[in-house]
Formats: structure tokens, sequence, C-alpha cells
């Protein structure tokens, strides 16, 4: 299966998920699964389409908490500290950011999908944008990357290339998936 079947494929499956309501119970398990993390700098996503919300967990997250920023095409993503009550502006693709721009390098990641297999791959949107990011920060010491997504979303396999990053953990509403890394 090619990356644009499997994509249009889990679009298809994770709305089916979201109109099932069981995204609190994803986050509540998000949420235990960040306490053991204690307070390290976080970074977390601005819901979109029909993505699963992080929010609360992000809001619950006892360390200093981030949400990405595109700054262009072909460049990771840089992150910017927020809090829930603080002002937002219309990013890329729909994805509100902060009004002020104070950066933040994170150790754990909440990372959105479209489909993810046991193995760790995810599919995400094409852009790169995450794969390149997660190179980028696991050059530079320790990251965990956690997909959140509905156990829905899970395919037999992610179609792969050599600059897909793999997922430490995923989160679903039915618990925590510990991938087997080929």
């Amino acid at each position: 299966m090619t990356k644009e079947a499997a994509r249009r494929a889990a679009f298809a499956a994770r709305r089916a998920a979201h109109e099932t309501g069981r995204g609190d119970a994803a986050c509540d398990y998000l949420t235990r699964v960040l306490r053991d993390f204690g307070p390290v700098p976080l970074a977390g996503y601005m819901p979109i389409r029909t993505e699963l919300d992080p929010r609360p967990a992000m809001a619950a997250h006892p360390g200093l908490v981030a949400v990405p920023v595109v700054t262009g095409p072909g460049a990771p993503l840089v992150f910017h500290r927020w809090h829930p009550d603080m002002p937002m502006l219309p990013g890329a693709f729909g994805a509100p950011v902060p009004q002020t721009a104070e950066e933040l390098v994170p150790r754990v990641l909440i990372v959105p999908l479209l489909a993810f297999d046991r193995r760790g791959f995810r599919l995400g949107y094409g852009g790169g944008f995450y794969d390149r990011t997660l190179e980028d920060l696991r050059r530079a010491g320790p990251v965990t990357a956690i997909g959140f997504a509905f156990a829905a979303q899970e395919i037999a396999e992610v179609p792969t290339e050599p600059t897909d990053q793999p997922l430490d953990l995923i989160v679903t509403e039915q618990g925590v998936i510990l991938p087997a890394q080929a």
C-alpha cells in the first residue's frame, strides 16, 4: 500500500473513531503516562481536524509545556512555550500558535498521527516535520516520542522510508503500546 492510499484509509478510520467520543479515555491514559516523566519539558500539539485533543494532559503536566510551530517547508519544527490561558494566533495548517514566541526544547513529545503500527512507525500528513524534528532532537540527546491516537488508527504495517523516525510509545483509549522495534 502506498503512503497516499494509507493516508486516505487512515483519515476515514480516525474520523469514525473520533465520532465515538472516546477521546477522554485516551487523554486519561496520556495524563497517567506523562506523570511517569516528571517535570521534564514537554511538547504537545493543538489538535486539528479529528486529531485527539491532548490539551488536558498538557495542562496537567508539572513541567514546562510547548506546542509546535512550523517555520517553513522542509524545516524542523520549533516549539514555543504554551499554557492554557495564553493568547494564541492562527498558525500553519490551522493549528494555533502562542502569540508570544518563547522557544523551548522538549525532552518528551506528544505526536499526532493518522496511523501507526506495532513497530512504532507512524503515518503523518506527509510534510516530514516530525521526522526531521525527532532526528534533530535525538541527535542532541534523549527524547521520548509518544504517539497519541485512537486504537482504530492501528494498521498492520505503516509504509516507511529511511527518514521515518519511530515512536517510543503509543497511547490510545485502550491503553499504552510499547512498540516492538525491528
